[in-house]
């Protein structure tokens, strides 16, 4: 029986009611809209759905900020583009009975796909691989920290003084966890019954801090989960009357990462990084590595996407901040882990803000320039990176720039995508320029 059959039978029996169509914009989050499961049969399955272009250029306030030549929201009047459903995406929702949710890739009416739509982005990459014969997998590694308080009440807090789900940092702890055991309970329960294969969860460094980890999968799959699980923890904690954030750095306590650890293999499904390297790598996975230290710098606004990303990387916050890799070392930013068909890269960069779509694009257009240019591989680093190391941009501006000025993304990810990306940057620094933060009221108000 295919998915669509049994999406109908479900149907037909009362067990699916409604479907939610989801499409993963340039903020990582997804968006989308309730329909009625026998409409969403009769017409969107063939016909797809419409939306309004101006979801792929706006900023988490819906504010146009990454206005693109192929969309030009104010030039062609804000016209649709078709969200067509990508069945192999289904998952029912077990907090939502009677509902289940299909991701959407964005084309415009006369079929072309929207190459600034971060699924596309994403699968150009893995053709791209292809072409080599290689197939991409990935692990997406997410924290969060949760909080006592709704998210309506940490709102009317200033989103400020909020209560940790923990007393104290719980990194692999066993007590301690009761607060948010209610909640980490349902997360690990029903995304599981949601189609995600749970590996592990653990409470993390900072207080209330937790992590979920699902087993690895081919890289569009592993995004497209990795957005659900971002959504369904927000909705899951929301019904459980608590507050929870990926935001990389919500106070001076060890910040959110998203760590993603990719490795390939070949047309036959038999893993390729593995060989007899002085650290059991192949050459083909030497260069891989080589192609992540040349690009990282002017791919780090794909890995750190806002202004408060940068808080996160940072000396001392326990997050990489120079452009290095070593073997088991967990103070550079590329770490190779794992022996013989395990071998991978684990990057460290990208934090909870970080689109699972684009930050794994970025990963893999990396690998292919250092394939494809046969680049040799500096030594790796023991322990911290020395100060020769190159520096990661250490701004939101400075890694727009370097992206701006990237031959290897322009050509790689299209140019609309990357003035997309570099525009969006700018707004969001212009708007945090403008606002008056806490700690200036803090320092100024009374002893200036």
């Amino acid at each position: 029986m295919t998915i669509l059959d049994e999406l109908r039978a479900q149907v037909d029996d009362g067990r699916v009611e409604e479907v939610v169509l989801a499409l993963p914009d340039l903020a990582g989050r997804l968006q989308g809209t309730r329909l009625s499961a026998r409409h969403f049969l009769e017409s969107t399955v063939t016909d797809g759905f419409g939306a309004c272009t101006y979801l792929l250029t706006t900023d988490v306030d819906m504010a146009v900020t990454a206005p693109s030549p192929e969309l030009d929201p104010d030039g062609t009047g804000y016209g649709d583009m078709v969200l067509v459903p990508d069945l192999a995406t289904l998952r029912p929702l077990p907090w939502d009975p009677g509902t289940v949710l299909v991701l959407a890739d964005a084309r415009h009416p006369d079929g072309r796909p929207v190459t600034v739509a971060p699924r596309h982005a994403l699968r150009m990459q893995v053709d791209a691989l292809a072409e080599h014969g290689l197939v991409p997998f990935a692990g997406v590694e997410l924290e969060f920290r949760v909080f006592t308080e709704s998210y309506a009440a940490a709102q009317a807090a200033g989103w400020s003084r909020l209560t940790p789900a923990t007393r104290s940092g719980v990194d692999y702890a066993l007590v301690g966890l009761e607060r948010m055991e209610s909640l980490t309970r349902r997360l690990r329960r029903e995304t599981a019954a949601a189609g995600l294969r749970l590996e592990s969860a653990r409470g993390e460094c900072a207080p209330g801090q937790y992590e979920i980890v699902f087993r690895y999968d081919e890289a569009l799959a592993a995004a497209d989960a990795a957005a659900f699980y971002k959504t369904a923890a927000k909705q899951i904690a929301a019904q459980e009357g608590m507050a929870l954030t990926f935001m990389p750095k919500y106070d001076a306590a060890e910040g959110n990462s998203c760590h993603l650890h990719v490795s390939l293999r070949g047309r036959d499904g038999a893993p390729v990084l593995a060989g007899d390297g002085a650290h059991g790598e192949s050459a083909l996975l030497r260069r891989v590595l080589a192609g992540q230290l040349a690009c990282l710098r002017e791919l780090t606004l794909l890995f750190a996407p806002t202004v408060n990303a940068y808080k996160r990387l940072r000396p001392g916050a326990f997050a990489p901040t120079s452009v290095a890799w070593g073997p088991d070392n967990r103070l550079a930013a590329l770490r190779l882990v794992g022996s013989g068909p395990s071998l991978r890269l684990e990057h460290r960069v990208p934090g909870g803000d970080a689109d699972p779509h684009l930050a794994l694009a970025a990963v893999l257009l990396a690998a292919r320039h250092g394939i494809e240019h046969d680049l040799p591989l500096p030594d790796p680093v023991r322990g911290a990176p020395g100060p020769d190391a190159p520096a990661l941009p250490a701004s939101l501006p400075e890694a727009a720039d370097l992206l701006d000025a990237s031959e290897i993304a322009r050509k790689g990810l299209g140019d609309g995508l990357v003035d997309a990306l570099v525009t969006a940057a700018r707004a969001e620094w212009a708007a945090y320029g403008g606002t008056v933060t806490e700690w200036e009221r803090n320092r100024g108000f009374e002893r200036r």
